[in-house]
């Protein structure tokens, strides 16, 4: 059984700026939880039990908030790298700290998803696997690394290209037997998407894809964040979200899959639907946002009209 888990948390995440000038993207607020503690409860449903977190970009950040992991219910440890070493050096880090020795299933600190990790577990001890990926299809594969396939095994890697062979991505979470991490070189750089998969392929290793083509976001920027926003708050049912010290006037509207951080005040008459609203905030009275971002301290003057528009970021990040 896979109980032990490593997430990879120690990207830059510059298309966020400046929310990430003094906050690592895994750490960004998603209706008010920071993504990682998202990733985290869902590892724990599916039964992991403990979670190393690979650090690197402002590390010291995540200890304060999860701690031992003990008010979320599962071991929480740390691997920092103090210089970045890629998606496989820093697997090949953080396994230094697990506890158990069985399979390891991997995270991408920035995807959100309701693939079912029970399945994709069950589907890599029934396969007897070598490592299993998550697999999803997209419309337009040129962003990610995509596979091409024979039956349920992964014959061919390729990553990011102009002319992808299929639109089968890879989406982020993998499932790593031991072995095959105890062979990646460790305080070196390592790509798993540049070296290790196509070597283990070439060997002809049982490397195999789990296709789920359910809900899959990679929030790497300000316009999935929104996106990823108001995708929960519908899932939830609610119109909209409020966070506990915000302000809202009775005479103003939130629809749509809005998320009003705390400190925010929103004047009357302001009318918002599918927005994100940062910590502390103000939206002056009669402004009317449509799918926009406004970041934390912001303040947009009265009767101010905006539609996907995307306040306090860097510009080239809207």
């Amino acid at each position: 059984m896979v109980k032990s888990a490593i997430l990879l948390v120690g990207g830059m995440g510059t298309r966020m700026h400046p929310l990430t000038l003094d906050t690592p993207k895994p750490m960004l607020p998603l209706l008010g939880k920071p993504i990682t503690e998202h990733q985290i409860m869902k590892a724990k449903e599916a039964g992991i039990t403990e979670i190393v977190l690979a650090t690197s970009y402002l590390a010291d950040v995540f200890t304060p908030y999860f701690g031992n992991g003990e008010k979320f219910g599962i071991n929480i440890s740390y691997a920092v790298e103090e210089v970045a070493l890629g998606t496989g050096g820093a697997i090949a880090n953080a396994a230094k700290y697990l506890k158990g020795d069985g399979p390891v299933m991997i995270f991408n600190g920035d995807v959100l998803s309701n693939h079912s990790l029970q399945e994709q577990i069950s589907f890599h001890e029934t396969h007897n696997a070598d490592v299993t990926l998550y697999l999803t299809e997209v419309e337009d594969a040129r962003a990610f690394g995509v596979v091409e396939m024979i039956g349920d095994k992964i014959s061919t890697f390729n990553e990011k290209m102009e002319t992808p062979p299929t639109k089968i991505i890879n989406a982020g979470c993998y499932i790593f037997n031991r072995e095959v991490i105890n062979e990646i070189p460790r305080d070196v750089v390592v790509s798993v998407e540049r070296e290790t998969f196509p070597s283990l392929l070439a060997r002809g290793a049982d490397v195999m894809g789990f296709v789920d083509r359910s809900y899959w976001l990679d929030i790497g920027s300000p316009k999935a964040l929104l996106k990823a926003t108001k995708d929960l708050i519908e899932a939830t049912g609610y119109p909209a979200m409020q966070a506990k010290g915000s302000r809202v006037d009775p005479g103003a509207e939130v629809a749509h899959g809005s998320y009003i951080g705390q400190r925010s005040v929103i004047d009357s008459g302001a009318v918002l639907h599918n927005c994100v609203i940062g910590e502390g905030a103000t939206i002056g009275a009669g402004a009317q946002l449509t799918r926009t971002f406004v970041a934390s301290g912001q303040k947009i003057a009265a009767n101010t009209v905006a539609e996907d528009e995307f306040f306090g970021f860097s510009p080239e990040n809207g």
